[in-house]
């Protein structure tokens, strides 16, 4: 896909803070999420890997976003009323929006009842008469009511059955051919991710520390915690025959973040500059990766690192590879 698209969405600077109360008093805040900066260009799908809240702006500044931008929520369960039928459920944003389809607001739902797998008849039937897979389609149809041009699709398969999932993830990659999606992808499970998304982005306690094309990121990923991460994922080849990286140390919390950079107390890399300057997200080697190390894991499987990872290294080491 080319770099050259202009973005469909452009996020600078997000940042979200949650407020940590004692009785009335605030006595600090977890840092959710803390700078982000990210592009999504038309028919683009990125995945977030790790926390993530976008749904931060005010009423006032979404009512105009609506229409382009959706969202697929990931309880199938919790977010589809109980007391509406299907029919109500996927109506509800031509109806709020006041829109009037061609041909009335039922065959329009109707039309996307089918879009998505489902017997369009189903229309007066409730969602507790649908399975977990086939809730998950309501909820999809629903965010394609009003046409978006976008879809943040919030860990979208992960509270439904393993073979459940493919049917869901190929469904959502065929609507993106037809319907010339883009997508934000948020998800944990780096399979998912691998199978779904163009372009990955890496975040740790509210940072983005490594974004690029998605065969870049898993097969030469620059920073500890993405290697440490893939390391997790079986049958990944491309670690050398060191196996899975288990991380030591101490887990930092998202009240009090560690200075310089936040892995840094985790990473086999660390140094005393990592305690004092924060790495900035840098482009490395042909600019379509970018990374927020000082010592990127630019030769992933050179036999020096394999060894250093096979020990389980010290995560205060100060050895470089």
């Amino acid at each position: 896909m080319s770099t050259e698209t202009e973005p469909l969405l452009s996020v600078r600077g997000l940042t979200k803070h949650f407020p940590v109360r004692q009785g009335l008093r605030t006595t600090g805040a977890v840092r959710a999420v803390d700078g982000l900066d990210f592009d999504v260009r038309p028919g683009e799908t990125l995945g977030l890997v790790g926390e993530s809240d976008i749904t931060h702006a005010g009423r006032g500044e979404l009512r105009g976003l609506r229409q382009d931008l959706q969202i697929i929520f990931q309880d199938p369960y919790a977010s589809l009323n109980p007391r509406h039928t299907v029919g109500r459920i996927v109506a509800m944003p031509l109806q709020v929006n006041r829109i009037t389809p061609p041909g009335g607001v039922k065959k329009r739902v109707q039309e996307l009842l089918e879009l998505v797998g489902l017997n369009p008849e189903h229309y007066n039937r409730y969602p507790h008469e649908f399975s977990g897979g086939q809730r998950q389609r309501i909820g999809i149809a629903r965010a394609l009511a009003l046409k978006p041009k976008l879809i943040v699709a919030d860990e979208p398969v992960s509270a439904l059955d393993v073979s459940i999932q493919a049917q869901v993830i190929n469904l959502l990659r065929s609507l993106q051919q037809d319907l010339d999606l883009a997508f934000v992808f948020i998800a944990h499970d780096l399979a998912v991710v691998r199978h779904f998304c163009h372009r990955v982005a890496v975040m740790y306690l509210g940072k983005i520390v490594e974004i690029g094309d998605r065969d870049d990121i898993y097969t030469r990923p620059q920073h500890p915690y993405t290697r440490a991460l893939l390391s997790a994922i079986p049958d990944v080849t491309t670690l050398g025959p060191a196996g899975r990286i288990r991380l030591t140390g101490d887990v930092p919390t998202p009240l009090n973040p560690p200075s310089g950079c936040r892995f840094r107390t985790r990473c086999w890399k660390a140094t005393d500059r990592c305690a004092t300057e924060e790495p900035a997200l840098t482009t490395r080697d042909d600019g379509r990766q970018q990374t927020a190390c000082h010592y990127p894991e630019n030769e992933p499987t050179s036999s020096r690192e394999d060894a250093a990872v096979g020990a389980t290294p010290d995560p205060g080491s100060n050895e470089r590879t």
